[in-house]
């Protein structure tokens, strides 16, 4: 007797043979579980990298090749500019499985300036930067190549002129021989080791229990284990404190499952206002980027009120996400102000500045925008194509000292691609401009395929435990429930839920350990 398969009201007879050849159809084409996880291996890895860059609006995917051998990543390709170089290096790092990024991308630049005029306007570059007008840099240009010498008094001053100058149009490459003039001898190897101990312990970009210090004649070694090749790189920073010869990572290893909570137990324990208050003032003084003479911090129940003037409207969205990046804060309040100058400058010469940086910003350089400039505030007008290059714009002008607000009117192409925050290479979150407007995208694939994305993406995300959070996708509108450990977790898993296709997101994730969880 033949089988019979019944769909709805129809019935049909099919052979033996042809029902066996469906039934291995049908298996294939079920769709693959939801409970399923992605499984480390070279492929995935190249796959999972590829994803990140096609969300991201500042790195060209077509034009980089990507290939992983053993959890070794291989950047190939060209791009237009350094800075897209390094976010994709940055972008990279992230990416769970990767032991180590090897950036083979070239930059291809068809500037045509020459050589002493790339080195007048990299001169500009930092002297219009309140972080890095008192920097002594020594700058020499050969065929658009940029060699950097001179003295400054920590790594994190290194690297930010580093940044001021790849930011310029023009640059091809970055020999940094900027010397650090602390010395080691200076400070005791017990007061470093305590410096760096206490840096990781507040730094919410490392989980720092698996990570052991040791200091020895003023060289910093970190042993143990990270859970990605950006947290390493986190590490080091942090531990290039005031008084550290050398940072050596050689037994710092880089394995995905040390994420894993239970590994980080104390590292979200409920701190107190005074600890909270100490860690923030702690990080906000170490970064170069924040130019402040009288900054307060007060703490209330995890909430933390910045108070005080910074040289640059910069500065003190930078002091914000710094405080942001601290363990144990909930919400951040800003009530900083930009310092006066104190020397007159009319409107007309700041318009000229902002300008002047525009072209010859990496990024916005060929776009017309135009600059407005009343009592200080910057009205920016224009068209680009992204979100990423009209926040670019405001960043740029938001640099020079004298502007104490911009109004940014600039109108964006391409509306319909989101940009999304990387604590681990963004400086600030374009959700802290009050002109980002993007939700998430019209519905493009079913429901069970957007909840499929999802849980791809917070598995493969270095900030979010999968596990700890769970999904459920409505008419492509995605809730979030569950418990995570900080607020960067919460704030990651909306990004992440966006990634997979969300139209919107409900986060109703509670953060662990805070009296006073963000509410949407």
């Amino acid at each position: 007797m033949h089988p019979l398969i019944k769909y709805g009201n129809i019935k049909t007879i099919i052979p033996l043979t042809g029902l066996v050849a469906l039934m291995i159809l049908f298996t294939f084409c079920l769709p693959e579980p939801l409970s399923a996880k992605p499984v480390i291996s070279d492929d995935n890895i190249e796959n999972a990298v590829e994803d990140e860059y096609l969300f991201d609006q500042a790195v060209p995917l077509f034009r980089i090749t990507v290939t992983c051998v053993d959890g070794i990543l291989t950047l190939d390709g060209t791009v237009d500019n350094l800075l897209a170089k390094e976010r994709a290096l940055k972008i990279a790092e992230t990416v769970k499985g990767i032991r180590s990024v090897i950036n083979q991308i070239q930059v291809s630049s068809i500037s045509k300036k020459s050589d002493e005029q790339l080195r007048r306007e990299i001169s500009q570059a930092l002297i219009i930067n309140p972080a890095t007008e008192s920097y002594e840099i020594n700058i020499s240009v050969s065929d658009n190549h940029v060699s950097l010498r001179g003295r400054v008094d920590s790594l994190r001053e290194k690297n930010l002129a580093e940044t001021v100058v790849k930011g310029v149009s023009g640059v091809k490459s970055v020999n940094n021989n900027i010397g650090l003039s602390m010395v080691a001898s200076e400070r005791s190897d017990d007061d470093i080791f305590s410096d760096i101990s206490q840096g990781l312990k507040w730094n919410a970009l490392v989980d720092h229990e698996l990570i052991k210090v040791a200091v020895e004649d003023g060289t910093a070694h970190l042993t143990g284990v990270v859970g990605s090749a950006a947290e390493k790189k986190q590490a080091v920073i942090t531990a290039w404190v005031s008084g550290v010869r050398r940072v050596d990572t050689s037994g710092l290893e880089t394995r995905y499952w040390a994420r894993d909570p239970m590994l980080r137990k104390t590292k979200y324990e409920l701190k107190s206002n005074e600890e909270i208050k100490t860690a923030v003032e702690s990080a906000l003084e170490k970064d170069p980027k924040i130019t402040a003479t009288d900054l307060s911090v007060f703490v209330s129940n995890g909430i933390v009120t910045l108070k005080g003037q910074v040289d640059s409207l910069k500065s003190c969205r930078v002091a914000v996400q710094d405080t942001r990046n601290t363990v144990g804060v909930a919400i951040v309040k800003n009530h900083l102000k930009v310092k006066p100058l104190p020397v007159f400058v009319n409107d007309t010469e700041l318009e000229q500045i902002i300008e002047n940086a525009f072209k010859r910003d990496t990024y916005v350089e060929d776009y017309e925008i135009t600059v407005d400039v009343n009592n200080g505030v910057a009205d920016l007008y224009g068209s680009v194509d992204t979100y990423f290059e009209k926040a670019r714009a405001e960043d740029v002008a938001s640099i020079i000292q004298g502007i104490y607000a911009v109004d940014n009117n600039i109108q964006i192409q391409k509306g319909w691609i989101p940009y999304f925050y990387n604590p681990f290479v963004d400086e600030t979150n374009v959700r802290d401009y009050g002109w980002y407007a993007f939700k998430g995208l019209d519905k493009q694939k079913q429901d069970w395929k957007i909840l499929r994305s999802i849980k791809q993406e917070l598995w493969w995300s270095p900030f979010v435990d999968e596990d700890q959070v769970n999904v459920e996708v409505d008419d492509g509108r995605a809730t979030l429930t569950g418990q995570v450990d900080s607020m960067m977790e919460y704030d990651a898993a909306t990004e992440n839920a966006l990634e997979g296709g969300a139209v919107s997101v409900d986060n109703d994730l509670v953060v662990s350990n805070l009296t006073h969880p963000k509410k949407n």
